[in-house]
């Protein structure tokens, strides 16, 4: 027996409205991922700077979310991730992860960048004023609350292999301030991939930065105190620092020189007035 027009319309709304609801759900459920990984992909050679050797110019940025979902954010074809690895970082305890990144422009050269995850696409949430010109680099130290008030800041040095200048940025809406800065460091080999000549590190019960001079023979500890750069210690080493710092402890570093590996006591190291 045929059912009414009423029940005839009821039952073609129950399969749309269940699949309106999945759809919601899903679209409920992709908002509430957050990235989890994150790669480079697509080398290029539009730029052709190549700071840290070949093919480390990038076109895209690819990342995955904890539910297993993949984004993608190309970039212009006057800019490139001029980088080896992208960073996951959150700035705050209650903030979602965001990827710190190295983007070089053609007449610009390069800033930093944080890429978020927003509405299911990735998308620049802050970035920092470019150096202004073209082929000119810049290597992060890291990210840490230097100041102690539960928001880390980002510190950079710009330029290491002409006249380093240690930069520390603070996340203001959508752009990365710049609050302090000091001259005189080289995190970096021209044309070397070993990204970590510097670190963060926690001393005197506050974080400081771990990061060497400009000729890479000591070490400087550099803290920041009223949004000013203040030096508090320094290690001489035998050698130019050529490799990563690894801490092997909260006291000791193991540093790669050009002499070779070898442990730094950071309870050995000379204080600075």
């Amino acid at each position: 027996m045929a059912g009414t027009a009423s029940e005839d319309v009821s039952r073609l709304q129950s399969p749309l409205l269940a699949i309106t609801a999945l759809l919601a759900l899903s679209a409920a459920d992709a908002g509430a991922e957050t990235i989890a990984s994150a790669r480079y992909s697509a080398p290029v050679e539009r730029y052709g700077h190549f700071a840290l050797g070949r093919p480390h110019e990038y076109a895209r940025l690819t990342a995955t979310t904890d539910g297993g979902r993949l984004h993608t954010l190309e970039l212009p074809d006057d800019q490139v991730f001029e980088d080896l690895h992208p960073r996951l970082l959150s700035l705050a305890a209650a903030e979602p992860p965001e990827i710190l990144v190295i983007v070089s422009q053609r007449d610009r050269g390069s800033r930093l960048a944080l890429i978020r995850l927003r509405d299911g696409r990735l998308e620049i949430g802050a970035q920092a004023p470019a150096i202004g010109t073209p082929m000119r680099w810049l290597n992060p130290v890291g990210a840490a609350d230097l100041d102690g008030d539960g928001q880390a800041e980002i510190a950079a040095v710009s330029t290491p292999h002409i006249g380093g200048e240690l930069k520390v940025y603070r996340r203001r809406g959508d752009r990365l301030i710049e609050v302090a800065a000091l001259s005189g460091f080289s995190n970096h080999v021209y044309g070397s991939s070993e990204l970590e000549l510097s670190t963060p590190i926690a001393r005197a019960g506050r974080m400081q930065l771990l990061v060497p001079d400009a000729s890479r023979r000591q070490l400087r500890i550099i803290a920041l105190h009223d949004d000013r750069l203040l030096e508090t210690g320094h290690c001489p080493l035998p050698a130019a620092l050529t490799g990563a710092i690894t801490l092997v402890s909260p006291s000791t570093l193991s540093v790669e020189l050009l002499s070779g590996r070898q442990l730094i006591s950071l309870n050995e190291c000379l204080a600075s007035r």
